[in-house]
């Protein structure tokens, strides 16, 4: 059975995993915090990034815009400022469809590997 992406499994992430999570370095992360105030993670009174799925998100569509789209920050900042519903829902549709290929992709393996009727295993 796949694992629900829906399904929230923690509250908080810490920036390693946000970084081992979408590929993206430590600093990157850190850069776009300063530069995009919809990523804001919360920090403890250590100083320690806690992130939300809500930033996560947030991260996952700067990321689509200027690694994918080949936008600037300045140009991905006004994207999001200009037109934030249909960035998001843009940006819903492309990781929408990114899963549905990887599943196909899957059951493509399942297939290859599996031997044709009548054929012995």
């Amino acid at each position: 059975m796949a694992l629900n992406p829906n399904k929230v499994l923690k509250k908080y992430y810490s920036i390693k995993e946000v970084s081992d999570m979408l590929e993206i370095p430590e600093s990157t992360l850190r850069y776009w915090e300063k530069e995009f105030k919809e990523i804001s993670p919360k920090k403890n009174a250590k100083g320690v990034r806690h992130y939300t799925a809500q930033d996560i998100e947030q991260i996952k569509l700067v990321n689509h815009l200027v690694k994918e789209k080949s936008l600037t920050i300045k140009g991905a900042k006004t994207r999001i400022k200009e037109n934030p519903q249909t960035t998001t829902d843009s940006h819903d549709v492309v990781e929408r469809l990114k899963a549905v290929r990887e599943e196909l992709m899957a059951i493509l393996e399942e297939l290859d590997a599996t031997p044709p009727c009548g054929q012995p295993l």
